[in-house]
């Protein structure tokens, strides 16, 4: 069977920042910010689910680090088709900069039984470094393919793809396993699954429930497994805050303004007047 591992996250809505969206230790202050599904991870979960619409014999997993209110995203991606969802959450694990979350999300992946394809968006939107994608094939040891703009052929054993380079687009071939960032125009997120929503709407990590619920959530399929630093057992030096060389020490909204318009007659005294404008602006006269 194929095992695809999705890389998600959920991020602040950066549409909406305000004057307080950082704390004093260059965290993100996110209970003060709308949270969203990174939008190019969607398009990540939409390749992975694609393939197993291709295959059959697949499994798709997402995988998630965050705060407990991460689940609301694994809701959604099993909504959307996903098989399996797992949050990763561990206060040991807060405040984790590109390094950080790269080295616990390739943990877990091994712990998780390793994967033949991970897919992740190529960038978050509250950080945009599209580092993660890379460190975590790094750590695994596996093949890896940013800029995805779209697969041109998969049989199960390599994948094609088009990746948008600097100046060109490029066509690759690669042997699996093999990680892939992919972008925005890669194609288009299915809308969630009417059935699933009514399956998996009330779907929580363990704890959410109340003590006499738990087994009939486990029998309907509703738990979702949360994994802490007691499952993967990492050092809490290459973890969190400890673990992160880089630290972010302001964040603000930047708005591009136009200057001033002038129009100019496509004719005579209109290009007379352009020109001189021009030479005045740009060459100078000893």
């Amino acid at each position: 069977m194929l095992k695809i591992k999705v890389l998600a996250k959920q991020v602040p809505d950066t549409a909406n920042v305000t004057g307080n969206a950082m704390k004093d230790d260059g965290t993100v202050n996110r209970a003060v910010l709308p949270a969203v599904f990174n939008p190019e991870d969607l398009n990540a979960l939409e390749l992975a689910l694609s393939i197993k619409d291709q295959v059959g014999d697949c499994e798709v997993t997402v995988i998630t680090m965050g705060p407990p209110k991460a689940v609301d995203i694994l809701r959604h991606s099993l909504f959307m088709g996903a098989d399996k969802v797992y949050l990763i959450s561990d206060r040991k694990y807060a405040g984790a900069d590109t390094l950080a979350t790269s080295f616990v999300l390739s943990e877990a992946i091994k712990n998780l039984g390793g994967a033949d394809i991970v897919i992740a968006g190529r960038q978050a939107i509250d950080g945009d470094t599209a580092q993660v994608g890379p460190q975590v094939a790094e750590k695994l040891g596996c093949n890896q393919l940013t800029y995805v703009s779209a697969v041109k052929d998969f049989d199960g054993k390599t994948i094609t793809v088009e990746r948008d380079g600097e100046y060109q687009t490029e066509t690759i071939k690669s042997a699996l396993p093999i990680l892939l960032t992919v972008t925005s125009s890669l194609n288009t997120p299915r809308y969630p699954n009417a059935q699933k929503m009514l399956k998996y709407f009330k779907s929580d990590v363990e704890s959410a429930f109340l003590p006499e619920n738990i087994e009939l959530a486990k029998i309907s399929g509703r738990i979702i497994p949360l994994i802490t630093n007691e499952d993967l057992k990492l050092e809490d030096e290459r973890c969190g805050l400890k673990g992160s060389p880089t630290k972010v020490h302001n964040i603000k909204s930047i708005t591009l303004a136009g200057g001033d318009l002038k129009l100019y007659e496509n004719q005579g005294e209109g290009i007379k007047t352009l020109i001189r404008d021009i030479m005045k602006d740009y060459v100078e006269v000893e």
